[in-house]
Formats: structure tokens, sequence, C-alpha cells
């Protein structure tokens, strides 16, 4: 048997023939104060908490399959942040300077089976990294104004609605405590968190989630 050949993940970055390379996806859990009152949770009474997804789980938006073991599948509509350069304990002043860009993403979760794995406290890893979990759009370089809108709609219905002066941790903070779990590296990818309003996804249906001064993501399950 010959040893495989394996394709770099990659995301599109707007007006560029390069593609920007995914080494790993970090997703924090829980940083809107809203999202984190409808999950149960006091928004004051943690710090950020952080799981990961697969980097082929990173895929542009379109027609993508229905995912199978769920019958309960969520949006998440988040900031996603793209990180040029690395370090290990950064500084938050320094934080920002590692980013190279942003982009829109989802991230969708198998919610009855994430429910399962909280109930018997098993991990989450096929409830958040399945095939195709992050869907993504083109990535732009540098991040949106700090007060702009993000939102989401599925067949033009309003589910979800914030600003990116909502986060409870911002990115600079969010960057700096990473980065005391995990060396950071060219190419990592950081999901910032979902404001409230997250629910189902069916099948046949469009999402759509906007950043104002970011490209959108949209996407059917079919």
């Amino acid at each position: 048997m010959d040893v495989p050949t394996l394709t770099q993940p990659s995301i599109e970055i707007v007006g560029e023939a390069a593609r920007f390379p995914v080494r790993r996806i970090f997703c924090v859990g829980r940083n809107y104060a809203e999202h984190a009152r409808e999950m149960g949770h006091d928004p004051d009474a943690e710090p950020p908490f952080f799981f990961t997804k697969p980097a082929d789980a990173a895929v542009a938006g379109g027609v993508l399959p229905f995912p199978s073991r769920t019958e309960d599948l969520h949006h998440e509509v988040e900031l996603v942040v793209a990180l040029g350069k690395g370090g290990a304990n950064v500084d938050k002043a320094d934080a920002l300077g590692l980013v190279f860009g942003s982009a829109v993403g989802l991230d969708l979760t198998r919610r009855d089976m994430q429910a399962v794995a909280k109930k018997l406290a098993r991990p989450w890893d096929m409830a958040k990294g399945f095939d195709a979990s992050a869907p993504l759009a083109p990535l732009t370089r540098g991040l949106p104004a700090p007060d702009a809108a993000i939102t989401l709609t599925i067949d033009g219905d309003l589910r979800q609605q914030g600003r990116l002066t909502d986060l409870i941790w911002p990115i600079d903070a969010l960057i700096a405590e990473l980065s005391t779990y995990v060396a950071l590296e060219a190419g990592d990818l950081i999901f910032t968190g979902t404001p409230s309003g997250v629910g189902p996804i069916h099948r046949g249906e469009t999402v759509i989630g906007t950043i104002e001064g970011l490209p959108s993501i949209e996407v059917r399950f079919e």
C-alpha cells in the first residue's frame, strides 16, 4: 500500500489567488452573555473555555449534505479570526498583532448528540467536530469594526443578532488566554462565540450568516 497523499485544508482569501492554510480550529464556548443565559449558565461566573474541530471541518458555503447521526442540527454564527503568526503566553497588548484576517463562520452542532454527551459526562467531539461542521465565508485581511453587527437568518427569518461589542471576552483577550493552553501557530483559526438565538436547521433550509464589513456565509442543507 502506498503512503497516502493528503491535501492541506485551506480557505479562500478575498481578492487573492493564494489560499489560507488551516492548521487547527479552536472554538470558544458561551462568549456572549445572552447565549450563555439561554444555555443555562451565568456569563459572569467562568473564564472562557475552548474546544476544537478538525482542520478539514472548514469548508466553503454552498450546498452541504445534512449531517448524519442527528435530528437536531443547530446553527451558531460566529466571527472567525485567522492567525498569521503564533506564540505562547502572548501578552494581551500584543495579541491582535498575530491576526491575519477574519471571516464569518458557522459552528454547527449536533445538539441531540451533545445533550447525551453532557448527560453521560462524555466528550463533545462527535457533537462538534464532524465533517463540514465549520463552514466559512472567504477570509478578509484584518478585522471588522469592533461594533459590527452579526446576524443569522434561515430562509429570510432572523434567528440571531448582536454586535461584536457584546463579546464577553474580546478578541485580544481570547487570543492571549488561548495561548496559555497551547502555543499558537500561523494557520490557526479561532471561532469567537455566538449571540443568543441558536436553534435548529432542517433539510432544505438556507442559512445566511453576516457580519458588517465581511462577506457573508450562505449554506443550504440537503
